[in-house]
């Protein structure tokens, strides 16, 4: 067991052993799967997710407060084929643990957390630090380490700065791994303007290609990305998201990337009430800056509409215009006194871009149906 599950183990018994004495939150979420998919080699699965979560918060004076909180994902699963074979997987990771102070204008947070902004919600070039799932009811993503600062303005202008350490996992439409033995660094600058917001974002990280492109490449290459979004509320929901990554050797095509999504939303008088979401993304890869020559198009359209005030009905529908492949995903949510459950169909392409595959969530390619019941207190 590595010495941060140890930490993190360690912080819950003495939590738990400290929370007569002291104010602490407990909570947590369990939640329990079925999933059918007969396109696939082991064509059921099952599994089990908890995700328990302390959190302290003590306040200093009356404008300043020192938090901490420590979760765990516990996950088992098996996938078989009915007296054929199967897989079994289980694991216990750590999944937040940070520390926190703030004030009324101010924070710093420390750990493993989860940093998340842009205006896009599905198709998202701005999704630098998550790999978010919109198919996923429960939004799970793996964290980063990193200490975070922000500033919030008394006009709304928010300032964010980050330094993150030991992190090699991909995210967002990451083509090469990060090198975790160097920190990566950036900012972001939030600002207000008629109708709308605007943020300029930047991240330098140091890749690691030999996954990748293999062992003829030992040297790590560095990464520059640039980002810009905006959103509007202008009777409808206007946004635009874009971003530029470019890496400081010539790796060929991946020396350069462009992405630009724009989005819109509206909710039409349709009964209860249909929400409507569109983006489209285009997607560029180049040996030379923004020459487009390398393009993919990527549509999806997010329909929401709720049935009654305990059920709720969405579908994501996702296109490839390359390919002309597309993925269907059809949600029923029923909440009920304590559970919420899910009933999702599916059909998934066996190759599929633009949408954040989480190794959180399992995905299958084909069509499938799945179930899950969801207790959270």
């Amino acid at each position: 067991m590595r010495t941060l599950h140890k930490i993190v183990i360690l912080f819950f018994l003495i939590a738990v052993q400290s929370y007569s004495q002291n104010s602490v939150e407990f909570d947590g979420q369990l939640s329990v799967f079925g999933n059918f998919s007969p396109n696939n080699d082991l064509d059921v699965q099952i599994g089990a997710r908890y995700i328990p979560e302390l959190e302290y918060n003590f306040q200093l004076d009356s404008t300043s407060n020192l938090d901490f909180q420590a979760s765990l994902n516990l996950d088992v699963n098996t996938a078989f084929s009915p007296f054929y074979k199967s897989k079994e997987d289980g694991n216990l990771d750590p999944y937040r643990v940070w520390a926190r102070y703030s004030t009324q204008q101010f924070e710093i947070r420390a750990g493993l957390q989860k940093i998340d902004f842009g205006s896009a919600t599905m198709l998202r070039p701005l999704q630098w630090f998550n790999q978010i799932d919109p198919r996923d009811p429960l939004a799970l993503t793996n964290g980063v380490y990193g200490l975070l600062s922000r500033y919030y303005f008394a006009n709304n202008a928010n300032v964010w700065v980050w330094v993150l350490y030991r992190n090699e996992r991909t995210r967002g439409f990451d083509a090469l791994k990060t090198y975790d033995k160097k920190p990566e660094y950036g900012g972001r600058v939030q600002f207000p303007v008629p109708k709308g917001e605007l943020g300029l974002s930047y991240h330098h990280r140091t890749t690691d290609p030999s996954e990748l492109l293999g062992t003829m490449f030992h040297k790590q290459i560095a990464e520059n990305k640039f980002g810009i979004d905006g959103k509007w509320d202008v009777e409808i929901g206007l946004w635009f998201e874009a971003t530029y990554s470019h890496k400081s050797e010539d790796i060929g095509i991946l020396t350069n990337q462009t992405l630009l999504n724009f989005g819109v939303d509206y909710t039409l008088n349709i009964g209860n009430g249909l929400g409507i979401v569109v983006e489209h993304l285009v997607t560029s890869y180049d040996a030379k800056a923004f020459k487009f020559e390398n393009n993919t198009n990527i549509t999806a359209v997010n329909a929401t509409y709720p049935l009654a005030m305990y059920d709720n009905l969405s579908t994501v529908i996702y296109h490839d215009w390359a390919s002309n492949k597309a993925s269907l995903f059809v949600t029923y949510e029923h909440q009920f006194k304590r559970l919420t459950g899910y009933v999702m169909a599916y059909y998934n392409p066996e190759t599929q871009q633009g949408f954040q595959e989480n190794e959180l969530v399992n995905s299958n390619t084909g069509p499938g149906i799945r179930f899950m019941l969801v207790y959270n207190h």
